[in-house]
């Protein structure tokens, strides 16, 4: 049951540069890189968290397309 005063956050594009082309492929790697990324941009805990909850909700190429979604990959 969730509360009715709890409001989701919605991703959305950071504009945020991450360099994930020619890093580890690993997804918990490439969650890291964003959160960290996200994180030093000053975006708060309930932004950060929700990246994380839809990056690792569902398969590989969601894991992607969330993380592109939410920042610039380089």
């Amino acid at each position: 049951m969730t509360d009715q005063n709890e409001t989701k956050t919605e991703l959305r594009q950071t504009g945020i540069r991450v360099k994930l082309i020619g890093a580890d492929g690993n997804a918990f790697a490439m969650i890291g890189l964003v959160r960290r990324a996200l994180r030093q941009a000053g975006y708060g805990e309930d932004f950060v968290r929700a990246f994380m909850d839809d990056a690792a909700s569902s398969d590989y190429q969601h894991l992607l397309a969330v993380i592109d979604k939410t920042v610039v990959i380089e």
